[in-house]
This record gives C-alpha cells, sequence and structure tokens, in this order.
C-alpha cells in the first residue's frame, strides 16, 4: 500500500487558498531575490506561482551540478505522467499545443480564450481530468470551433502518428467533447467495476474481476519480502490473456526512460560514492524493470541519511490505481535545509518514545523502529506527478517490510509551504471562516508552527508506525486503502502534536499549537476543503476524503458533549471546537479503530467507515462555501513552475551553474513539451 505522499491541501496556508494579484518581496525577505512576483498565471481554479530555491548560489559546484543533471533527468518522465493518466492525453495535449502555435487566426475571441485555458488546464494536470477530483473537464468551446482550427493546423503539428488526420479529429471529438467517454480519472465508486470506469491508463481491455484474480495469481503470499507486484506496468489482455507491458528501457515507455537512464547516469559521474552507487542501481531497474532491484535500490536510498542533494525519481505512488497497485511517475531534486531539519532530527530521535505511546493496540506496534530518518529540505526541480501541483512531504519507501527492517526517509518542503504562505498573505481567508477572535489569533502565531510539525509527524513517523498481522498482506483494503492510510498518518499527526511530550522536546512551546492546527483542521475537513469540487459531485480524492472522515467522525462522537460545534451567525456557518483537549482524545479512539482495520486488513469495516464519513457532501453547505469563498476571489488549487538553470563551462569543466526564476507558465510548458517529448502518442 502507498504511503507518503502528502497533498498540497495539508498545509494551512496552502489550504486557504491564495489571494490575486503579485507580492513583490520587501527588504527584509532574505530569501527571495528583488522584483520578485510569486504568482506566474491564473486560470479557472487554478494559480501558479513560482518558488524560490534558497542557499542555492552557496552550494559546491559539484553538489549544484548533481542537481542540474538530476533535475534534467526528472524532466524527462513528464509524457509518461501524461499518458499514465489517460491513454489519450498525449493526443489532446499535442493536437491543442499544434492549434496554439500555429493558429493565425482571431486570437481574442470568447471561443479562442476558452480554447487556451483548456490548454493550460491539460498542461497543469498532465491531462484531460482534473488533477485533483479526476473529472473530466468540460470545455467552453464548441465542437465546431475545435474543428474549424484543426482543419486549418497543418500536419506537421498535429500528432499524426496516433491515428490518420480524420480518424484523429473523431477520436479527439469524443474524448473532449462526449463527457460520458473516460469521464473519470480513478472511480473509487462503492459498487461499481472501478477498472472498467477509471480512464487511468493502467489497464485496458479486462475487467476488476479479472485484474484483480490476476494480481492474486501471481503473488506468493508466503514471501516475507515481497516485491511490489503491478508497481511498474500495464495491464492489458491479448489473445485472451491478461499480460503486463512493464515501463522499462526496453519496454513500454522506454523512449523517455531511455532519457532519464542518461541524465542519471551523468548525475552518479558526479555524485559521491554512496549517491553512485544508489543511482546506478536505479539505472539498473530502468534498463530490467527487475522490481527486486527497485527494492535493493530503495533499501541504499533510505540508508542514505549523510548526502546533502537527494532525489526521488520513478514510478512510486499508487493513488491513482483504483486497484492501488501501479505507480504514476514522479521526481524531485532538493537539498537539505540544515537549520530547520533540527527539529525533524529531534522528532527522528525519538521514533520509538512515539510508537511506544501511540493509542493502538499494542499487538500492531513495532516492537522496535528501525532507520527512521527526516529532513526539511528545499526543493530545486519538480517532475511528474509532483508538477505542477507538488506535495509539501513526502515519507518512502512504500514497501511495508523495507520500512519494517530498514526503516523510512522523511522530507518536509520548505520553500513550498514558503511561497504558498507568502502568495497567501493578506486573502481575508481565516476573516472569513473562523469565527472566534482567539483562535484566528493562535492561527495568526502558531499555523505555520503548527503545520509544518503536523506534517514533520504524518510523514516521519505516522505513515512508518505500526505493524500488519499475520497473513496480512497490505493490499486488502483495495480502492479505500489510500483514504485509510493518509487518516492514519493525519491521525497520528494531530494526536502527538498536542501530547506534553512535544513541549517536552522543545517542539512547541505550549498547547495552543495544536490548538491552532485543530480548529483549521476541523474547519478544512467539514467545510471549507468543499470550495475544491463542483456542486452535486461527492468528495473522491484520498486526501480529501481522509480529512472528512477525520473531521466528520469527531463532530459526531463528540455531538453530545459539544466538542465540535457548527455555529450560524449573521447567516454564516461556521465550525467551533470546544474542546480541544477531548477532541484530542477522540483523534486517539479512531487512530486505534484505523490502525486495527489497516492492520487485519478489514475491508469492511473501511469500506463502511469511508462512506459513511468520508464521500458525501451536504448540498447547502456546499453551497456557501463556495459563494464566501467565490466573493474573496481566492483560487482554491496552487502550482509551481520550475526555475530554469544554466551550466557555466570553461572548456569541458562546468565551473558554476546559474538559477533564473524569469520563465513563465506557457512558455515553458511549450519548451517542456518541445525538448522533453519522445514517446510516440499512443503507448
Amino acid at each position: 500500500m502507498k504511503k507518503g505522499f502528502i497533498g498540497i491541501t495539508m498545509s494551512i496556508l496552502a489550504t486557504a487558498g491564495v489571494a490575486l494579484g503579485t507580492l513583490s518581496c520587501t527588504d527584509t525577505d532574505t530569501t527571495t531575490p528583488k522584483d520578485f512576483t510569486w504568482e506566474v498565471d491564473k486560470f479557472d481554479d487554478i494559480r501558479v506561482l513560482r518558488y524560490t530555491v534558497p542557499d542555492f548560489e552557496s552550494l559546491p559546484v559539484e553538489q549544484k551540478e548533481l542537481i542540474y543533471y538530476l533535475g534534467q533527468a526528472a524532466l524527462w518522465g513528464r509524457d509518461i505522467t501524461t499518458d499514465q493518466n489517460c491513454k489519450w492525453n498525449l493526443a489532446v495535449r499535442r493536437t491543442l499545443e499544434g492549434i496554439y502555435t500555429s493558429w493565425e487566426g482571431d486570437r481574442t475571441s470568447d471561443e479562442w480564450c476558452a480554447l487556451e485555458k483548456y490548454l493550460k488546464k491539460v498542461w497543469f494536470a498532465n491531462g484531460i481530468h482534473h488533477h485533483y477530483s479526476g473529472d473530466k473537464f468540460t470545455p467552453e468551446f464548441s465542437q465546431e470551433y475545435f474543428a474549424e482550427l484543426y482543419n486549418a493546423t497543418p500536419d506537421e503539428a498535429l500528432p499524426l502518428d496516433a491515428a490518420p488526420r480524420a480518424e484523429l479529429l473523431t477520436v479527439l471529438n469524443d474524448v473532449i467533447f462526449n463527457p460520458a467517454s473516460y469521464a473519470t480519472r480513478t472511480n473509487q465508486r462503492d459498487g461499481e467495476d472501478v477498472v472498467v470506469t477509471s480512464a487511468i491508463n493502467f489497464h485496458e481491455g479486462l475487467t476488476q474481476a479479472e485484474a484483480e484474480a490476476y494480481y492474486a495469481s501471481i503473488q506468493d503470499p508466503t514471501d516475507p519480502r515481497p516485491i511490489s507486484y503491478g508497481l511498474n506496468s500495464k495491464l492489458v489482455k491479448e489473445n485472451g490473456k491478461v499480460v503486463e507491458r512493464t515501463w522499462y528501457e526496453g519496454g513500454m515507455y522506454g523512449e523517455a526512460i531511455k532519457n532519464i537512464t542518461y541524465w542519471l547516469e551523468k548525475a552518479a559521474s558526479v555524485a559521491n560514492p554512496t549517491q553512485k552507487k544508489i543511482i546506478e542501481t536505479l539505472v539498473d531497474y530502468y534498463r530490467s524493470g527487475n522490481l527486486r532491484t527497485f527494492d535493493a535500490y530503495n533499501i541504499l536510498w533510505v540508508e542514505d541519511t549523510v548526502s546533502n542533494v537527494d532525489f526521488v525519481n520513478g514510478f512510486i505512488e499508487t493513488y491513482n490505481d483504483p486497484l492501488g497497485y501501479k505507480a504514476g511517475w514522479e521526481s524531485t531534486v532538493n537539498f537539505k535545509n540544515m537549520e530547520a531539519t533540527t527539529r525533524t532530527e529531534i522528532i527522528s530521535e525519538n521514533a520509538q518514545w512515539f510508537e511506544d505511546h501511540a493509542p493502538i493496540n499494542p499487538a500492531f506496534r513495532k516492537a522496535e523502529v528501525k532507520g527512521v530518518s527526516a529532513k526539511v529540505i528545499t526543493v530545486a526541480m519538480l517532475g511528474g506527478e509532483c508538477y505542477p501541483a507538488t506535495p509539501i512531504g513526502i515519507n518512502l519507501p512504500n514497501a511495508d517490510w523495507i520500512r519494517k527492517e530498514y526503516g523510512s526517509k522523511s522530507v518536509t518542503i520548505d520553500n513550498i509551504t514558503y511561497a504558498y504562505g507568502k502568495a497567501a498573505e493578506g486573502n481575508g481567508f481565516n476573516e472569513e471562516f473562523v469565527l472566534r477572535a482567539e483562535d484566528r489569533e493562535r492561527i495568526k502565531e502558531f499555523g505555520r508552527t503548527g503545520d509544518n510539525l503536523h506534517t514533520d509527524l504524518h510523514e516521519c513517523l505516522g505513515h512508518g508506525s505500526g505493524q500488519l498481522a499475520p497473513g496480512v498482506k497490505g493490499d486488502e483494503l483495495k480502492q479505500y486503502g489510500s483514504t485509510l492510510e493518509e487518516a492514519r498518518a493525519d491521525l497520528f499527526g494531530l494526536y502527538f502534536l498536542g501530547d506534553p511530550k512535544m513541549v517536552e522536546l522543545g517542539l512547541v512551546p505550549s498547547f495552543d499549537v495544536a490548538k491552532a492546527q485543530y480548529a483549521h483542521y476541523i474547519m478544512n475537513g467539514m467545510m471549507t476543503q468543499l470550495a475544491r469540487i463542483e456542486p452535486g459531485k461527492t468528495v473522491e480524492e484520498a486526501h480529501m476524503r481522509n480529512r472528512k472522515l477525520i473531521a466528520e467522525w469527531c463532530y459526531e462522537q463528540g455531538k453530545a458533549d459539544g466538542v465540535i460545534e457548527m455555529v450560524k451567525e449573521n447567516g454564516k456557518t461556521y465550525v467551533v471546537v470546544n474542546d480541544f483537549e477531548a477532541l484530542r482524545d477522540l483523534f486517539g479512539k479512531l487512530l486505534y479503530e484505523v490502525q486495527r482495520i489497516k492492520s487485519e486488513g478489514d475491508f469492511e469495516a473501511c469500506r463502511d467507515l469511508v462512506e459513511c464519513y468520508a464521500v458525501n457532501i451536504d448540498p447547502e453547505l456546499h453551497a456557501e462555501v463556495l459563494e464566501r469563498y467565490t466573493a474573496l476571489g481566492i483560487a482554491p488549487y496552487s502550482g509551481f513552475v520550475n526555475p530554469t538553470y544554466e551550466l557555466i563551462t570553461e572548456g569541458d569543466k562546468v565551473v558554476d551553474i546559474k538559477i533564473n526564476y524569469t520563465e513563465g507558465y506557457t512558455k515553458q510548458m511549450l519548451r517542456y513539451s518541445a525538448d522533453y517529448s519522445t514517446l510516440p502518442t499512443l503507448n
């Protein structure tokens, strides 16, 4: 079961959204270049931001060069992510880009602006489905207008390797304009065939029952160190037989993977001996597709807690697979924030204490916590599923047996949360949605501290805590597993954020930090995150389901005692926490049950918990939240463009690398499509 990708809405700053306009740096802001603007673009429900890379200039040139090569490898996975999200995504993107770059007609009409917005959304989501909800985009331009532009586009600007010109237009009309075709990227609705009804390009030509039967047939239930079955392949039916198309250099996605391995080898040539071996093992995996080699790479990677520069690269997280086996491609490149890492080191050094005091059945606690390391990082490049929308924390590797025997590595991405915070200053969110002045003051004073610590606890300890009961494989919870795992990590962080041990360790000054986090978390889970969902829809994304599950369960369980209250004032609804200590106790009780469900693989209990508390939305409350959000002018989603890097050489020697923050959103997307795109249109 996957772990460790904590969505951007985990952050108080991110969840609060960002105000319109730009924010220039001040003379006292030493992390931001002069004349810097955070906002790059805004369209639909999305705001595109920049992030800075503090202290990059002061790194040794060898580390800068390593970051550059790893960054190039990160960019070569973009087409893989796009194709994974839906088999027609590359055809749609390349067609729209061909139209966009070649059209010589009117670029001011409403329909042209609608087409441009649609293309920007496709870029942002790496496909035709919303990056968070998974719902297919509805075009605001007509099919006739699209045909007009398509017919005016020269052959060389269209992806005719996918289909002849007329046939391609027919397919694209269906994919783009037919609401029933490829309607949902990942369907998790109870009672439906989630394989057949999901547009994700992980299975083709088979049913959920056939896929589950295949996975069951290839697994060895007696293996104490199982590979991550199905992680790096597409499942298809050929001549009536279910087979895997493996993603490796000699197979599916091979053209992109060859470029990834090229740059990884360049990185290995300048890496320290420890990282050289790590990177070379990753290259071996990409060239063989062997998941045993992937495990070997993960073990080497998690044991490297010394190197300043670090990275994630590969098929990692299985959130988008409705059955929880197949992984999307992602990459980040980063280096350690030395000062901020102090707090995560304190947490990881006390990992055994937290495990021993977790409010769960002692049978499900780890007797010995191994290899837990955590750090705060500065990200330097984002790629694949981490771009443009990015996590603010990562905990890897995902294999339960590796985590148990070798440990896990956790990171909190400081410069991303900083960018969210700077962009959100003065947007009026807390004034609109937080009723009590004392809660607003606590959030203002302790919000970022609580948010960062919750992320640290979630990633460093939450995902790595607990253990499975004997005989439980970890895949029993199927489409509900992602939600439950995120709830488990969130509850762990919430519970311990309010523990006196946090004061004892010097991580917080008082329980007020937990109060700030609790007030915002419950309000977000029950109410304000609904701004991200279209009217009439249910909650589908795992992180959103997790937060709603926790908040709604605690509200119901504490209702008789008034622990959480829904208050109406001046015609507006507010969520108020009245008893923070009692709420912490409820977090502990729910964690006890959530850990039991995971450890025992109790699918029925998991389904009941998620379906009861995490899915359905009160339409009246939903409409109110949307109205109030709209009045604030807040974009509920944000993502980022990457900086650009320039090699400075003297002869064949790299003497420096310069960083630049001026590239715009459209320019970057078109450049990436031109420079990092070698996959066939259909794979």
